[in-house]
């Protein structure tokens, strides 16, 4: 027979994990279905606003995180034209624009909350295959080594970005042609909490302090990205220096660079009832102003509250439309924001060059725009 759970949520990296801790001990049953095993040191580093931060701490998973470094300033320029911008967490009334992590630490923390907690049952090596939905069920077909099962729930939330959520509802999707090459990364110069954001031509470079270091994240054509990666890494130094300069002073030592090609993915509204998408399953974003992660854990937090404020919630066929309308704001605003700053800025036009210089010396000197800016990228809309 089908077993029957209340939230049956696929994908359990960090915004699964994270819907699956905010429902813990709420009296519904959860199954989190992850096709992999949590990996605590991989070494990837992600940002995490001071918002995704608070929402950490209420679940208790924030205190497990290390190494951990807070970004206390971000300063944003352009290369080869005038203006710059420096947001200041004190100027957005938090005591720190958001912090950098790695990858496992935070995923293995917030897998840690939720295993600790009642009323989740986490499922590793299940992968889900399709996913169906009926006015009374959602039914999701998952394999694993013991064979095919389906399993039958009151909420059915895609939080990956696998083959189950590309089937539910139709993605748009843009090729930027561009990838992302990341690195730790060591300068001669203390960072001071200081993260750097540098547009250039062929896409932004990002310096994230990251305990002694920066986190390297630059972005530019795939064929230049697959270049860079074989390098050498004095010949890597020599050319990150020439294109970033040096404000954030000499790189003396870079560890193995890797490669990620990059998309944008945007979820339309679903069509189906009891079933919703959140995380990488509704949007993929370029990793400019590092929003990606973010926007999915404020979803998962929404999602949290509306299933809580009600108890027949789960049971309402509008649910999924909905929880689409009340995050068409935010998810608009940040999808907007980071497509809008790779299309402005990647390009050499004198013009253009011209247009965000005064832009972003207008943002610097404007402290309400700054303020408001700041705060979007901390907490959303």
């Amino acid at each position: 027979m089908p077993v029957q759970q209340d939230v049956v949520i696929v994908g359990g990296g960090p915004v699964g994990a994270c819907l699956a801790a905010l429902l813990a001990d709420s009296g519904l049953s959860v199954t989190l279905l992850e096709a992999r095993s949590t990996d605590p040191d991989d070494p990837r580093r992600i940002a995490l606003s001071y918002g995704s931060a608070v929402l950490l701490q209420k679940l208790g998973a924030w205190a497990c995180i290390d190494p951990c470094t807070p970004i206390e300033t971000i300063h944003v320029s352009q290369s080869g034209g005038w203006g710059r911008t420096l947001l200041r967490a004190e100027e957005a009334g938090v005591p720190a624009l958001g912090y950098v992590v790695s990858y496992g630490s935070c995923h293995a923390a917030l897998t840690a909350a939720m295993a600790q907690a009642a009323g989740v049952s986490l499922r590793h090596g299940v992968r889900a295959e399709h996913v169906t939905a009926t006015a009374d069920t959602a039914e999701v077909t998952v394999h694993s080594e013991a064979g095919s099962e389906i399993l039958h729930a009151r909420l059915a939330v895609l939080a990956d970005g696998g083959q189950a959520s590309a089937a539910t509802a139709p993605r748009h999707e843009h090729d930027y042609r561009q990838s992302a090459v990341v690195a730790d990364i060591v300068t001669d110069c203390a960072h001071d909490g200081r993260a750097y954001e540098r547009f250039c031509p062929a896409g932004p470079i990002a310096l994230l302090p990251s305990q002694p270091g920066y986190a390297l994240v630059w972005t530019t054509r795939a064929d230049h990205a697959a270049q860079l990666v074989q390098l050498a890494p004095a010949r890597f130094l020599a050319a990150l220096q020439s294109a970033f300069g040096e404000r954030a002073g000499r790189f003396v030592a870079s560890g193995a660079p890797a490669l990620f090609p990059l998309q944008v993915r945007v979820a339309a509204a679903p069509t189906t009832s009891r079933v919703v998408l959140l995380g990488n399953a509704a949007q993929t974003l370029h990793p400019v102003a590092g929003q990606g992660l973010n926007l999915g854990l404020r979803d998962a937090a929404v999602l949290a509250e509306m299933i809580a404020a009600q108890p027949g919630t789960l049971d309402d066929p509008g649910l999924p439309r909905r929880f689409h309308t009340a995050r068409r704001a935010d998810r608009a605003l940040t999808v907007g924001i980071t497509h809008g700053l790779v299309r402005t800025f990647s390009n050499d036009l004198a013009p253009l060059r011209a247009l965000r210089g005064c832009g972003l010396t207008l943002l610097d000197v404007l402290p309400s725009a700054k303020r408001a800016f700041a705060r979007h990228m901390t907490f959303g809309t």
